[in-house]
């Protein structure tokens, strides 16, 4: 069965990042390339849209669908090099940036690369498609990293409140046997938590740890700061950012960035409190449920 990705929060997106005819707008994190059709449906074709994934086969889908689209440049790389993606084109500067923090559905049900607790799937969790000798994988972390440190990053990226006893279950695993597969990790972190938590039917008690894996993989907090930062510097005066979290570790960068930038006069913050999915949405498409929408103006 063919995989869709269904971007979240599209109309609200468009609505607070407002493209319009003529504009170069950056998506940072293009993914399956819901937003930026919309978007290209604002800008028309003298605007230009400006793609950038890490994942190569992703990108690779992109180009088969828009083969012959001149006004769309997409690139192999992390949006915390935004600029440097910029520069390649000589692009000073843009009129509205996107960035889509969270893993798209081609990734969790395509990729074989471990990012879904529900799949049985290699431990890499690598958003590169490539997972060269010598990357840091999810399955170096859980079988060489410390138990202090695997509880660290359990909890500090997780925010998992068993972090200590995941930690130290997977140490006693991996001494009989490293762990190897997702599916693996699950029997251990099921083993580690009580029932009620076990059997949670609002969150997979899994959830937490897997997130706390993929953004120490990725360096996806560092990235995130890094793309703000640089999208600030690229934006003109009347640009707009917009940004999509899904986790609060996300949105709590996202909202002091934006707070600094509007204390220090170069940013108007679009709306006081985070968009949320509708409930329509959400029932439309369960993995919505969690992003939150803000937005910046530059000054």
């Amino acid at each position: 069965m063919k995989v869709m990705h269904i971007p979240v929060l599209p109309k609200e997106t468009i609505e607070y990042l407002n493209p319009k005819p003529g504009d170069t707008i950056v998506d940072g994190t293009i993914n399956g390339g819901g937003h930026s059709e919309e978007i290209l449906n604002k800008i028309g074709d003298k605007g230009m849209i400006i793609g950038i994934d890490q994942d190569a086969g992703i990108l690779n889908k992109l180009k088969e669908r828009w083969k012959g689209r001149k006004n769309i440049f997409l690139a192999n790389d992390n949006f915390r090099n935004l600029e440097k993606v910029l520069d390649s084109l000589k692009i000073e500067e843009v009129d509205g940036v996107l960035l889509d923090i969270g893993i798209s559905s081609l990734q969790l049900e395509e990729s074989g690369r471990g990012f879904s607790f529900q799949k049985d799937e290699p431990l890499y969790m690598t958003m590169r498609s490539d997972v060269d000798p010598g990357v840091l994988t999810a399955r170096e972390i859980v079988n060489r990293w410390s138990e202090a440190e695997l509880s660290d990053l359990i909890w500090n990226c997780g925010e998992e409140r068993f972090s200590r006893k995941i930690a130290a279950n997977i140490i006693r695993r991996r001494e009989k046997k490293p762990i190897e597969t997702t599916f693996e990790l699950v029997d251990v972190i099921r083993e580690s938590v009580p029932g009620f938590y076990r059997n949670n039917r609002r969150i997979n008690c899994a959830t937490r740890t897997f997130q706390a894996l993929r953004i120490a993989v990725n360096d996806e907090l560092g990235a995130f700061k890094e793309g703000l930062e640089a999208a600030s510097k690229r934006l003109k005066k009347g640009g707009r950012l917009a940004v999509i979290t899904f986790h609060s570790l996300e949105d709590r960068i996202a909202k002091k960035f934006f707070k600094d930038l509007a204390d220090a006069g170069k940013g108007k913050i679009l709306a006081k409190k985070p968009v949320i999915p509708s409930e329509e949405e959400i029932k439309n498409n369960p993995r919505s449920r969690s992003a939150k929408l803000r937005a910046v103006e530059i000054l």
